[in-house]
């Protein structure tokens, strides 16, 4: 005997269950599906396997520096295109596009903030545009914000993620890697620190420039940090890698930076260093 009727479908309409599309992601990690506002919430680390995604450059700021302390330099300094660089689309196309999707000028946030009340410089890197490349705007606003530092005696803190110097500005992409690394000379001379930042990915001109010029160097677990990528390396010397190579764990291990810091304990830890 039925207990219940079954009514029929409505006519056009799909009897499948429709999620709402944005809500949930695969954490590359663990493979777990993902609440997208839990992993906001968490900082975007997956909260079952401490995965660290990419953080925004503004979400970054937000996690790092006392509320309502950053004030912005140089915002509306951007990139032209001194070479009429074009590939399969024009680097002014390119251009428009990242500074609609982000929201931002450039892929570089600097400005001046305090982190537990105390003062300092800082850069955030944005990998949303453009990949966080490197070109003349990029180097330009971090050796003012070093240059700022040195004026202002304050330490000066930088956090990278980037692809590497900008393709669209070939040489003069290039010239920035002296540029920022000249100017962090002079910090040095005046006797203020450093502390660089490394998230994932942190590659190409900027690790070959300011990214590893830090007093004190911290990595987030398991980013990827390194020139070349461990494929072209692999290519080139055509022997088999280590594993976990170009990693946080590989690179602690080896000696290139001084500790590996989680995402919630960064704003402690820089804290505890400027005190």
């Amino acid at each position: 005997m039925a207990w219940f009727k079954k009514e029929p479908a409505a006519a056009g309409k799909d009897s499948k269950v429709r999620m709402p599309e944005g809500l949930w992601i695969k954490c590359d990690g663990c493979k777990e599906i993902l609440s997208k506002p839990e992993l906001e919430q968490n900082l975007n680390v997956c909260p079952r396997c401490q995965h660290h995604f990419r953080l925004g450059a503004r979400a970054r700021l937000d996690s790092l520096v006392d509320q309502d302390s950053f004030k912005e330099w140089d915002a509306g300094l951007r990139s032209l295109d001194p070479l009429g660089f074009k590939d399969q689309k024009s680097y002014v196309e390119r251009l428009k596009t990242a500074r609609k999707s982000t929201g931002m000028e450039e892929c570089i946030l600097c400005g001046a903030a305090t982190i537990g009340g105390f003062p300092v410089s800082l850069s955030v890197m944005e990998f949303e545009f453009m990949g966080g490349s490197m070109g003349s705007a990029v180097g330009e606003k971090v050796t003012r914000a070093v240059e700022r530092s040195v004026a202002a005696r304050v330490p000066f803190v930088a956090v990278t993620c980037s692809g590497g110097a900008r393709m669209q500005e070939s040489v003069l992409s290039l010239m920035q890697m002296a540029k920022t690394s000249a100017a962090l000379g002079r910090l040095a001379r005046a006797g203020l620190p450093y502390i660089s930042i490394l998230t994932d990915p942190t590659t190409g001109g900027v690790t070959a420039s300011y990214a590893m010029l830090g007093d004190i160097l911290i990595a987030e677990p398991k980013a990827l940090i390194g020139f070349a990528g461990p494929r072209v390396i692999q290519d080139t010397i055509r022997q088999e890698l280590p594993a976990g190579f170009q990693r946080s764990e590989f690179l602690l291990e080896h000696g290139f930076v001084d500790m590996i810091v989680e995402r919630k304990n960064l704003r402690p830890v820089l804290i505890q260093l400027l005190g």
